[in-house]
């Protein structure tokens, strides 16, 4: 794969620099696609090394965040493994692609906030024993009202495996910088329905508002969904299906490997 990639960007090189005084579009599209291949192509890692992961708070200084799992306000309604503090975690490809984000949405009023990045593996399997345990509905008012709980399995809301272990996925919302809160998307976040689908009332694809059906979103909230969706896939990351505030880098760095160290500062911070 190497030499196959060295040959691409060496017939790059020498298409941009003969007969010509500049690259054309072509080659530069060229180079830059091999670049990304390269820059995807990583050695396997131990699912415990997270030397390639930043803390958020530093890499984008104007985020906000609200980390629902080390808190007890989640579908779960209690804290869950893996999250020993209050911060979040991504890998360092994730994190300058969000910094790019942030820049793009401050600029039009808004913030970036937060909820969940990396999650440890252990946190996905406390999701899944909780789903499992039938009996403990706490929270199904306010995360899965219109759901019934043995079917959050058949229905993909909880899996065994989760892309956010993987590290370069992040869940998030905007913040109104002109009133203080957050912009009203229709549904909060990690409710299970198909209210959180992107599609919902709308087309993302072109961003039309299709209508209001019964218990549906406004155009206003339809239009907020997709200033979010529209800044994410500029600088890189693709959405979910089912949930609007659900993005993963599409270039992500370690898209085999499932991440299980806690969430905590990282021990080059801890020194700090």
């Amino acid at each position: 794969m190497r030499k196959k990639l060295a040959s691409v960007l060496l017939g790059v090189a020498l298409a941009a620099g003969w007969g010509a005084a500049s690259p054309s579009w072509a080659s530069m599209e060229t180079a830059h696609e091999a670049r990304q291949e390269v820059a995807v192509e990583r050695q396997s890692v131990s699912p415990e090394d997270s030397s390639g992961f930043v803390a958020l708070a530093e890499a984008v200084p104007d985020i906000i965040m609200e980390v629902r799992y080390y808190s007890t306000y989640n579908f779960v309604g209690d804290r869950v493994d893996g999250y020993d503090e209050p911060c979040v975690l991504l890998t360092r490809e994730a994190a300058a692609a969000l910094k790019a984000v942030s820049d793009d949405v401050k600029a039009q009023g808004y913030r970036l906030k937060v909820y969940d990045a990396y999650r440890p593996q252990m946190a996905v399997d406390h999701f899944v024993r909780w789903a499992e345990d039938l009996a403990d509905t706490r929270m199904k008012p306010y995360f899965y009202s219109n759901e019934e709980k043995d079917v959050l399995f058949a229905k993909g809301y909880i899996d065994a495996k989760s892309g956010h272990s993987r590290g370069s996925t992040v869940d998030l919302t905007l913040f109104d910088m002109a009133t203080g809160k957050e912009l009203d998307m229709g549904g909060t976040f990690d409710h299970f329905g198909i209210e959180s689908h992107p599609d919902w009332c709308g087309n993302p694809d072109t961003g039309e508002y299709t209508g209001k059906a019964e218990g549906g979103i406004t155009e206003t909230q339809f239009k907020n969904r997709m200033v979010l969706r529209a800044a994410m896939l500029r600088h890189g990351f693709k959405p979910l299906e089912t949930e609007w505030w659900h993005f993963t880098l599409r270039n992500e760095p370690y898209p085999d490997t499932y991440f299980t160290f806690r969430v905590r500062k990282l021990r080059a911070q801890a020194k700090q």
